[in-house]
């Protein structure tokens, strides 16, 4: 993974490890398509848990030429960080310890408080996109808040 741009002034490691949606864009008929996601950063590698009946595990299928984006906004503090991806996606298997770990970000500890729809059983519907960065931009675009 190449780094473009690093305007931050925090690790861009720390931001991705935050439970944050990232913005999957894909492309369909030419047209682009973004998708907000769950995601699992891991070795410099984005992990998505999907849902092979939506449209976007079919677009990476098709082209896996995608971006990505993840991105904290903070408005009471006026912090913004953005960091930006270009690479190429991919639909793989589906990994019950993978699943675990991203869930656990996004909906705490204990399985036994998550919603029923992100308990098992899963069904073969449930797969993976990896998306393996090529280049990054990270930037700082936070403001001043409350100047007049």
């Amino acid at each position: 993974m190449r780094v473009v741009e690093n305007t931050m002034d925090v690790p861009i490691e720390r931001l991705l490890e935050r439970p944050l949606f990232c913005f999957l864009a894909s492309v369909d008929d030419g047209l682009p398509r973004v998708s907000p996601l769950w995601y699992l950063w891991e070795d410099e590698t984005v992990w998505i848990m999907a849902d092979r009946e939506k449209t976007y595990v079919s677009r990476v299928e098709a082209t896996p030429e995608a971006a990505l984006a993840v991105v904290e906004f903070l408005p009471g503090s006026g912090v913004v960080r953005h960091v930006g991806f270009r690479g190429r996606a991919s639909v793989e298997p589906f990994d019950l310890d993978r699943t675990n770990r991203l869930l656990k970000r996004y909906l705490g500890p204990d399985p036994e408080t998550w919603d029923d729809r992100f308990l098992p059983p899963w069904s073969d519907r449930w797969c993976f996109i990896r998306f393996e960065p090529e280049t990054v931009v990270a930037r700082d675009q936070s403001y001043d808040v409350g100047i007049a």
